[in-house]
């Protein structure tokens, strides 16, 4: 029954497409951060990024996901629009290099990677080890659903209908790429419609011909979810992709006229009908990579013409790091998050210093100024604290999980900083302006003292947290004490003044009072990213305890 035929080969296909997720996903996961980190050393120069691009795309196995990578690192400034088009050049034939190994006759391989992969995905603690397993299964899956998909449409090749079907889209060049361009935007992955195509013609079902416009289409559609994914995102990171279907549109174009003129060459190297179809796929971007990476300065300055940056007001309460895209790949995920709290972290050190000059000149305007940094404080760890979530429901490693507990950790006590300022420290110097009190000049100069020391730790706790360096988490705690000291010989020289019948010290007392146990507040909730750090590290002194 064609139907039961067609069911199979639909069965097969989301096979192929679970495996290649399950590879995805455990390369991302097992090694995202060398990923990252070969992406960020490969882009001195244009031929460096190609080439980087490959080597990612072919371990990765998914030019969309290295182009969501790429874009993310544009859209955030690390990377120049020029360097970035040449790294997805690349991953475009890293990708065809994938497709040349799997349609290679692995099929006896197949039980034999699943078998392996599912061992150390369920007995094996070791994270990595875990997701290695999951690459094993991925992969297993994959050449499994490949076979399938070759058996389960041999039959079709005796159909009577098939062919009536086909024929029109053999002859409808632009119909046939579209249709190849929407079944990979469809599957979100034009590897595996490439492999698709590559199994129907090897059994006769898709002519080589149709095969080709299909893959050509492919193409097209395999650029398409990288676009549509970047559109909301900055006009940086939409330039990659739109730049990348430019091109591929020009060389779609230009092939279409050479398909057949270059079809014998295609059979010198290669009869089968599935190693044309990738040979084809594979010449194809690398003919593009040719034609284009001289020119990239050229296709750079054409996208930012036609996509210019955005004429608006950058709102500080929105997140500048936090990209939902590379949720899958955890350590640049949690780079990004690290930055945004990076970002918390200096909008609070912000909203203390202004409210320290509500005290200092009695300006109503500095409160409002102050108020307003402590919205954007809470909508900036609203959207944090969401972004960690969703990323803590990912299969992070021992080390991930550390970093996901201290990004979190240092961000909550930032936003209790925050309404700390914003509850009490405000509603205090919005008392002193009322009642235009003034402090006696030994209370103000002690007072002036200790909310710098307070402020010098605030950075210091962002320093710490930036770099994990154990001997300035010590210091932290060490200025934690100091001040402790600090704040014991300022309340004996209060008392000595209230004692003494100072005038402004006995009027600003309980607001003396109040404003020194909020600094402590405030310090004692900065110090605490210093305390795992010397855990870990077992440089915990007695007196931190």
């Amino acid at each position: 029954m064609p139907s039961i035929i067609l069911l199979h080969i639909l069965g097969s296909v989301f096979l192929l497409l679970f495996g290649l997720s399950q590879v995805r996903n455990g390369i991302t996961h097992a090694f995202g951060y060398y990923i990252r980190k070969a992406i960020e050393h490969g882009t001195k120069n244009r031929f460096a990024a190609f080439f980087s691009g490959i080597a990612v795309t072919a371990f990765l196995q998914s030019s969309m996901a290295t182009t969501l990578i790429i874009s993310s690192f544009a859209g955030q400034g690390l990377i120049k629009t020029s360097a970035a088009i040449a790294v997805v050049l690349g991953a475009d034939v890293g990708t065809t290099l994938v497709a040349q190994v799997l349609t290679i006759d692995l099929s006896g391989l197949s039980y034999v990677m699943v078998i392996i992969g599912y061992l150390m995905y369920r007995h094996d603690k070791e994270a990595t080890i875990r997701q290695l397993g999951s690459v094993f299964m991925g992969l297993g899956l994959m050449l499994l659903s490949l076979g399938l998909i070759k058996e389960a449409a041999i039959p079709l090749r005796q159909s009577e209908i098939l062919p009536i079907v086909l024929e029109p889209l053999a002859e409808d060049t632009f119909f046939a790429i579209l249709v190849g361009g929407l079944l990979t935007w469809i599957f979100h992955s034009s590897l595996a419609f490439v492999l698709l195509t590559a199994s129907l013609t090897a059994t006769g079902v898709v002519p080589v011909h149709l095969g080709i416009l299909l893959v050509l289409g492919a193409n097209l559609g395999g650029v398409m979810a990288p676009l549509t994914a970047n559109l909301r995102d900055s006009r940086a990171a939409l330039r990659i992709p739109l730049a990348n279907i430019l091109m591929r549109l020009v060389g779609v174009i230009a092939a279409v006229f050479l398909i057949d003129e270059a079809v014998p060459y295609f059979k010198m190297v290669s009869e089968d009908p599935s190693r044309l179809i990738v040979n084809a796929h594979m010449f194809f971007n690398i003919a593009v990579g040719i034609i284009f990476l001289p020119f990239l300065s050229m296709v750079a300055s054409f996208v930012k013409k036609i996509c210019p940056d955005r004429d608006m007001q950058n709102d500080p309460s929105t997140p500048k790091y936090l990209d939902m895209r590379v949720l899958h790949t955890p350590t640049v995920a949690l780079t990004n998050a690290s930055r945004e709290a990076l970002r918390i972290a200096d909008f609070t050190v912000q909203m203390m210093q202004t409210a320290w000059e509500a005290f200092q000149k009695n300006n109503r305007s500095s409160v409002e100024k102050a108020k307003a940094l402590d919205v954007t404080i809470d909508n900036l760890y609203k959207e944090l604290k969401k972004y960690l979530v969703i990323l803590g429901q990912e299969s992070l490693t021992e080390a991930e999980a550390r970093q996901h507990f201290q990004i979190l950790t240092f961000a909550t006590n930032l936003e209790h900083i925050g309404d700390i300022i914003d509850k009490s420290l405000l509603a205090i110097a919005e008392k002193k302006i009322k009642y235009n009190l003034s402090f006696s000049k030994d209370g103000e100069a002690e007072l002036d003292e200790f909310a710098r020391c307070v402020l010098e730790s605030m950075r210091l706790a962002q320093t710490v947290f930036m770099t994990n360096d154990v001997a300035l988490a010590q210091k932290l705690i060490d200025e934690k004490l100091r001040i402790k000291k600090v704040e014991t010989q300022n309340q004996i020289t209060h008392m000595t003044r209230l004692q003494q019948g100072v005038p402004e010290t006995i009027a600003t007392s309980d607001i003396h009072m109040d404003i020194v146990r909020d600094l402590r507040r405030v310090n004692s909730l900065i110090t605490t990213i210093a305390y795992p750090l010397l855990k870990d590290a077992q440089a915990m002194k007695p007196e931190n305890f």
